[in-house]
């Protein structure tokens, strides 16, 4: 009884220290992962390791995503960590995105901070010249744009209809919101041949063909959006619709 009161004692002191929560076993790892669409867990095996302070200091400024801490080699071999690594999990591609910070040159606080904000990639992730980098760094290369103008009447109501669409599609297929009052996204509308004034639309975007598809327009509606990915994926899309090459990626 003592032991466990002194071991309780210990972990609620380390919590308390870092704000963060400390993963003991698969079992919560798997269970932390799976409570948000973007996670961070830094593997040290001892705290005040290379990088330890600037993970936290860099996870203190990055109050969106929820972190923890982990040191149990068991849980490190459930996800491929031989040695102290930052990883940012993620649901809308599966993946997970791997920071060494024993590679890293002269790692500080704002080189980890990049590292989270270029994988944040969510299930409908608003492009810009950040999340662009990592939208093209994964291995998901097709791309369901919902071109939008912030402020529109229907801005938040189509961002949340295709963000609760984009499980369907996870591994398979990234949601990408395009603003299109935001003049540096002039160009993207442009691979398009869209304007500000004809939205909102619906396109896809595959980087491995380097090539674009429009949905019709018409009601932006969780069917018809549906309808179009998976008349893509099965291959019907490309055949029935004119495909629009692009020089330049997003």
């Amino acid at each position: 009884m003592l032991l466990l009161l002194v071991v309780s004692l210990l972990v609620t002191s380390s919590i308390a220290e870092t704000g963060l929560p400390r993963l003991t076993d698969i079992s919560a790892a798997e269970t932390f992962i799976d409570s948000a669409e973007v996670v961070i867990i830094g593997f040290f095996e001892a705290d005040e390791g290379h990088g330890y302070k600037e993970f936290l200091a860099a996870v203190e400024e990055m109050k969106s995503l929820p972190a923890a801490l982990c040191s149990e080699k068991e849980v490190w071999a459930k996800y491929n960590i031989d040695s102290d690594t930052i990883s940012v999990f993620r649901k809308a591609d599966l993946h997970q995105e791997n920071l060494n910070p024993a590679k890293v040159e002269t790692l500080d606080k704002d080189k980890i901070f990049s590292f989270f904000t270029i994988s944040n990639i969510r299930y409908i992730t608003e492009y810009n010249q950040v999340s662009a980098v990592g939208l093209f760094q994964s291995k998901v290369k097709v791309h369901v744009v919902l071109f939008v103008n912030r402020g529109s009447d229907n801005y938040n109501e189509l961002k949340e209809r295709l963000g609760a669409l984009a499980p369907r599609y996870t591994g398979k297929m990234l949601f990408v919101l395009i603003n299109g009052k935001d003049p540096g996204n002039s160009r993207a509308l442009g691979y398009f041949n869209l304007k500000s004034s004809d939205l909102p639309r619906v396109g896809i975007y595959d980087a491995g063909s380097d090539k674009t598809w429009l949905m019709e327009s018409g009601d932006i509606s969780t069917e018809r959006v549906q309808s179009f990915c998976d008349s893509f994926l099965s291959g019907e899309q490309q055949k029935k619709t004119g495909e629009a090459e692009v020089k330049t990626e997003l």
